[in-house]
C-alpha cells in the first residue's frame, strides 16, 4: 500500500519551462530540494529541479509527520559534541526553521507541541537531564511527571516540547513546491538523474537524503539508507493523543490526526540490520510489532487502513551533510538527516542556497561534508 499522506490530491502550481540554461540544478523534490530551489530563486538564480517520482514521493511524503526542533541526538549529546554554543545555535536554527515552515505551510502544520516519553526510570532520568540542559540555555520545555490516561501506567513520565508540531508532510512539501514554482523554479517530475554528467549548470545540489545511493560514490560510503515503516488505522472512537508522541529513544512514534486516525511508526529495532536498506517495502516482523503497539496504546484493535515505508539517510555522527562536496567543483549536498529531515531538511536546503549565493551562514559549520568525506581530486 502507498502512503496515507500521498492520497491527498496535489494542489495546482505554476508550470514553468526555463527559456535559458539554469544557473543551478537541484536533484530531489522533497523538503530539502524544494526549500533550496525556492531560496535560490528568491536570490535571482535560474533553477531547475529534478524529481525521480512526484514531489514529496520519497521520504518527505512517507514519514510520520513530525516537525521537531533540534536534531537526531539529544540536547546533552549535542552539547558534548558541538559545545554549548554550537548546540544552542543548532536548536535556535531549527526553531527559526519551524517558524518559517509555519508561515508557508498553512494547515499542513499544526503547532501542537510534541511529547517525548520514557519507558522506564533510566530513560526518565535522561529526559530530566535533557530538560535541565534545555532550560539552562533558555529553551522552553515542560516536564510531564504525572501522565494522563492512556499514557499513565505505560510510561514513567516525559517531556513536552511546546514549539514542535504535527505535519501532513506531503501537503506541506507540495505547497513548498508551489511556492518555488511561483518564484520561477522549473520543476521536472518523473525525471530521474542517474549521473551528474547529465547535468549542465554552474551549481548542482544533491538533495536526495537516503535515496542518494548510486549518484555520488563518496556519499554512498557515509550516508546509510535506513528504512522507516509506518501504518495508519481507521478513525478511533475518540481523541487520545494531542500532537506527536515518541518514546524509547525515538524507536516508537505516533500521532493522531484531526479525523482521529492513528499514524504510528517505528519498531525498527526489531531487525536493525534488515532496516539498513534502500528497499521501500514493509516487513511482517515490524508491522506486527506496530499493530501490537496500537493495541497497547489504545486498548483496542482498530482496522489498519494502510501500511508504507520510506527511506532516510543516516550518518555516523547523526548530523546531516550540508555544503560543498570536497573535490567536486560546483557540486553541493544537503542530505543525511538521520530521521529528522522534516525541519532540518528545510533548514539545510535554505542554508546551502545561501552559501551558493555567496553568503557565509554560520549555521552550516557543524554540517560541513568534509568532516566525513575524504577530499579527492576535482572531477
Amino acid at each position: 500500500m502507498g502512503s496515507h499522506w500521498l492520497l491527498e490530491a496535489a494542489p495546482p502550481r505554476t508550470a514553468l519551462v526555463l527559456d535559458s540554461p539554469p544557473d543551478a540544478i537541484v536533484v530531489g523534490g522533497g523538503v530539502t530540494g524544494c526549500s533550496c530551489a525556492l531560496a535560490l530563486a528568491e536570490r535571482g538564480f535560474r533553477v531547475r529541479l529534478h524529481e525521480a517520482r512526484e514531489i514529496a514521493g520519497g521520504a518527505s511524503g512517507r514519514n510520520g509527520g513530525f516537525a521537531l526542533r533540534g536534531g537526531a541526538m539529544s540536547y546533552p549529546d549535542a552539547v558534548a559534541r558541538l559545545g554549548r554554543d554550537g548546540a544552542r545555535a543548532l536548536w535556535c536554527a531549527s526553531e527559526r526553521a519551524l517558524d518559517t515552515i509555519e508561515s508557508l505551510a498553512g494547515d499542513a502544520l499544526r503547532r501542537l507541541g510534541s511529547v517525548r516519553l520514557a519507558v522506564d526510570e533510566v530513560e526518565l532520568e535522561e529526559l530530566h537531564a535533557e530538560a535541565d540542559e534545555l532550560e539552562a540555555d533558555g529553551f522552553a520545555v515542560d516536564r510531564l511527571d504525572e501522565l494522563a490516561p492512556p499514557l499513565r501506567g505505560l510510561f514513567a513520565g516525559g517531556l513536552r516540547h511546546p514549539s514542535d508540531g504535527a505535519l501532513q508532510p506531503a501537503r506541506w512539501v507540495r505547497r513548498l513546491a508551489a511556492h518555488a514554482a511561483a518564484a520561477g523554479v522549473e520543476i521536472r517530475e518523473r525525471s530521474p538523474v542517474s549521473s551528474l554528467d547529465e547535468l549542465e549548470a554552474e551549481h548542482v545540489v544533491i538533495a536526495t537524503d537516503g535515496y542518494t545511493h548510486g549518484l555520488v560514490p563518496e556519499l554512498d560510503a557515509v550516508i546509510v539508507p535506513t528504512r522507516g515503516q509506518v501504518l495508519v488505522t481507521e478513525p478511533l472512537h475518540r481523541e487520545l493523543f494531542v500532537g506527536p508522541h515518541y518514546a524509547r529513544y525515538g524507536y516508537d512514534y505516533w500521532q493522531q490526526l484531526p479525523d482521529r486516525r492513528l499514524v504510528i511508526g517505528g519498531k525498527r529495532d526489531a531487525a536493525l540490520a534488515d532496516e539498513e536498506t534502500s528497499i521501500e517495502a514493509v516487513t511482517t516482523v515490524v508491522q506486527e510489532r506496530l499493530e501490537a503497539e496500537v493495541e497497547r496504546l489504545t486498548g483496542a484493535r482498530p482496522a489498519i487502513e494502510r501500511r508504507w515505508a520510506g527511506i532516510w539517510g543516516t550518518t555516523a555522527d547523526a548530523l546531516p551533510l550540508a555544503g560543498r562536496l570536497p573535490g567536486r567543483d560546483g557540486v553541493w549536498v544537503a542530505a543525511g538527516y538521520s530521521g529528522h529531515g522534516n525541519v532540518l531538511g528545510f533548514a539545510c536546503g535554505e542554508l546551502v542556497a545561501r552559501a551558493i549565493a555567496g553568503e557565509s551562514p554560520v549555521e552550516l559549520a557543524p554540517f560541513e561534508p568534509a568532516r566525513l568525506l575524504a577530499s579527492s581530486e576535482p572531477v
